[in-house]
């Protein structure tokens, strides 16, 4: 475990078990921890009562932000502009009460309360949630899963480059590859809107070493022998996670060398985020939490747009300071 102070703000009320399984996940996450301070954020009589549970050292590690509030997971992301949970997490994270914020909540909600309390960067007009994969041959960035479901070419182009520079700093992933998705690896395969990426990567300027492949197909995510990050759209890429999940369940768990959180980094906004699946269990919080942590100890944020500055392409075309953010 790498060292150093990490204060984590959790949403108590997102997903859709909660409050019990976050506060099962946070009670875990503190206990294997011993740097870990959490900020819980939600009802006082349900941090109160995770605070019982703990012995007082680690006690000492809890504060509380009372919001009574949530968005729900049938609520049109516009809510979160409303005080709630998640949004009172954002805003600890803006202020500096907390370092990063793990939610289970509605993704929606999650992504636009980070647009508008942290800002995106430059760049940036849809943020990308970057999950993780544990392939066979060694860990596989899979983004978009959710973000950004109807993404234009030049926004797969730019999630290229916050992959590659995640994988990079994240996962210390030497030069990565990337590839686009598609239904074949041949030039010309695709729907519209991967024929229109594809030529748009093949020019681009990756950083950290990355280069592009090209078209990979649904079991390079899962093989991770042709490409070390996979870009799609959010709604592919969630139902693929989502579906792979399912396949490790059926063979009995993830390929040997451990598990990756069920949780995803927002990547392209000015913080540290990560989203919970909404019907994550109490290991699948522990394992959010542990994963903003670690992000954060790895200053990974900072380091992924130190990289995206650097970045040598100048010919940008997706630009909006839009504030509202279409999301699942």
């Amino acid at each position: 475990m790498e060292p150093g102070t990490a204060r984590i703000a959790v949403d108590l009320l997102g997903g859709d078990d909660a409050p019990a399984v976050v506060v099962d996940g946070a009670l875990r996450a503190m206990r294997a921890d011993p740097d870990l301070h959490l900020l819980l954020v939600g009802p006082t009589e349900v941090a109160d009562g995770m605070i019982a549970a703990l012995d007082p050292a680690q006690r000492a590690r809890i504060t509380v932000r009372p919001v009574r509030d949530v968005v729900g997971m049938a609520d049109h992301p516009s809510a979160a502009r409303a005080e709630s949970t998640v949004r009172a997490a954002v805003t600890a994270v803006r202020d500096g009460t907390a370092d990063a914020l793990v939610s289970a909540g509605a993704t929606g909600a999650t992504v636009t309360a980070a647009v508008l309390g942290l800002g995106r960067w430059p760049e940036i007009r849809q943020p990308a949630l970057a999950a993780t994969l544990p392939a066979v041959a060694g860990p596989v960035v899979l983004l978009d899963v959710g973000g950004s479901l109807e993404p234009r070419p030049a926004t797969l182009a730019r999630h290229a480059v916050l992959g590659a520079a995640y994988a990079a700093v994240a996962h210390s992933i030497a030069a990565p590859r990337v590839g686009l998705l598609s239904v074949g690896t041949e030039a010309g395969k695709g729907d519209r809107v991967r024929r229109a990426t594809d030529p748009l990567l093949a020019v681009e300027p990756l950083p950290g070493g990355a280069r592009y492949v090209g078209l990979v197909e649904g079991y390079d995510v899962a093989l991770g022998a042709r490409a070390d990050v996979v870009v799609t759209d959010g709604f592919t890429g969630n139902v693929l996670l989502k579906a792979i999940e399912g396949a490790y369940a059926m063979a009995g768990g993830p390929p040997s060398g451990g598990g990756a959180p069920r949780a995803a980094a927002l990547l392209g906004v000015a913080g540290t985020v990560v989203v919970c699946h909404g019907s994550a269990r109490a290991d699948d919080v522990a394992s959010g939490i542990a994963l903003a942590a670690h992000l954060w100890r790895r200053r990974a944020t900072d380091l992924v747009s130190a990289l995206l500055d650097g970045d040598a392409a100048t010919d940008r075309t997706d630009r909006s300071t839009d504030t509202e953010v279409r999301t699942s």
